[in-house]
Formats: C-alpha cells, sequence, structure tokens
C-alpha cells in the first residue's frame, strides 16, 4: 500500500472513529462526573475524549491493517 493512500486512510479513519466517539459519549451521564455538565469544561472534555479514543481505536485498526498486510506478504 502506498505512503499516500495509506495517509488518507489514516485520516479518514480518524476523523470518522471521533465522530463516532462523539456520538457515544453522547449517551454518558457527565452529570455525575462533573459540576456543570452543560458548562464550556465539560463539552471540551467530552470534545478531548472523543479525540483520545477516536485515535485510539483508529490506531488499532490501521495498526490491523498492517499488521494482516506484513502477514500476507510472510508467504510471498
Amino acid at each position: 500500500m502506498s505512503q499516500e493512500i495509506y495517509g488518507f486512510l489514516s485520516i479518514i479513519l480518524s476523523i470518522v472513529f471521533i465522530g463516532l466517539a462523539w456520538w457515544a459519549l453522547q449517551s454518558f451521564r457527565f452529570e455525575k462526573i462533573v459540576k456543570k455538565p452543560s458548562g464550556a469544561q465539560a463539552k471540551l472534555l467530552q470534545i478531548f475524549l472523543s479525540i483520545v479514543i477516536g485515535y485510539e481505536v483508529s490506531r488499532f485498526f490501521l495498526d490491523y491493517l498492517g499488521w494482516s498486510l506484513a502477514f500476507g506478504n510472510m508467504f510471498s
């Protein structure tokens, strides 16, 4: 896989998984944890958590893709 395609795929997967993490975090009850769940600090926390979770999930899938491609080359 060329570097350009891998870079484009990395960007797309990161954005998709950050969006999915944001969507999933909307069902989390932040009022149990933070003082003002509708405040700017709580929203910033949600954004940071979305970025961290989405980035890590996309890294997992990209690593898995790299491992599977490397494994396929092992028998060539």
